[in-house]
């Protein structure tokens, strides 16, 4: 603790908050704890500890330039699924459920892990405890049912395409 004045100085002036400065200055000496063997003694340590400073504020600025390119990808991102994801007419989503309802459980739980867990054929199979051809086949034949389903109920399937069991919503 003997130069934590100097640190807070050399992290405040190098962070935009006081907040910044407070995780940089702990981390630093936290750093310093770890490593206690490897402080040297005397004057030397201080230096040691801008050393530290130095490395904690640098992989600060690395993480947020890696969280700032992250936020801007994963914006494009949402904003480009939204286009795709446009949500159907109230009419259309009450048929779809209603259709997916009338299905049997084991057509109904197949489909949510497919559609709203994301699971492929060969996780399905785990879940189900059965072969992967078995759970791909029994996939399929949900999914014909389910076309079945909302075809009788006017709903055009082409519109949605494999989205409509998760417009089905949480109802298993």
């Amino acid at each position: 603790m003997a130069h934590y004045a100097d640190l807070l100085g050399y992290v405040r002036r190098r962070t935009d908050t006081p907040e910044d400065a407070a995780d940089a200055l702990a981390e630093t000496f936290a750093t310093a704890w770890r490593r206690i063997g490897d402080v040297p003694a005397g004057s030397s340590a201080r230096l040691w500890l801008y050393g530290v400073a130095r490395r904690v504020l640098a992989n600060g600025r690395r993480a947020e330039t890696r969280r700032s390119a992250l936020v801007e990808r994963l914006g494009a991102e949402l904003a480009q699924r939204e286009e795709h994801d446009r949500l159907p007419d109230h009419e259309d989503l009450d048929a779809v459920r209603a259709a997916f309802r009338r299905l049997g459980s084991d057509d109904r739980d197949v489909l949510a892990l497919a559609s709203w867990e994301g699971l492929g054929s060969a996780e399905i199979a785990t879940v189900l405890g059965c072969s992967r051809g078995a759970a791909r086949l029994r996939l399929h034949r949900a999914r014909k049912r389910l076309t079945k389903e909302l075809t009788c109920a006017g709903v055009d399937v082409a519109r949605y395409g494999v989205r409509v069991p998760a417009l089905a919503g949480g109802e298993a």
